[in-house]
């Protein structure tokens, strides 16, 4: 599988975006946060896919159980 997140300094001044998209990673969460739907997210983003989002929400998990990103995970939570 093609990587889900691209970080270029020439889309989105190098925020992370979803892979073949302007549509910044960050996105997501904000929706998810907010209490809205995944199903509404990509009718928002509809250049997002379903498996983009499942693997950046699976990298997510992977990096809250990291215990190499834990200190760093603790340190932003503060």
């Amino acid at each position: 599988m093609e990587a889900p997140i691209t970080i270029d300094p020439d889309i989105q001044f190098g925020t992370p975006v979803f892979t073949g998209t302007r549509v910044p990673v960050e996105s997501l969460f904000w929706h998810l946060e907010s209490g809205v739907s995944l199903d509404a997210f990509f009718d928002d983003f509809p250049s997002v896919t379903r498996k983009q989002a499942i693997a950046v929400l699976e990298m997510a998990g992977k990096a809250f159980s990291s215990e190499k990103l834990l200190p760093l995970i603790y340190e932003i939570a503060d």
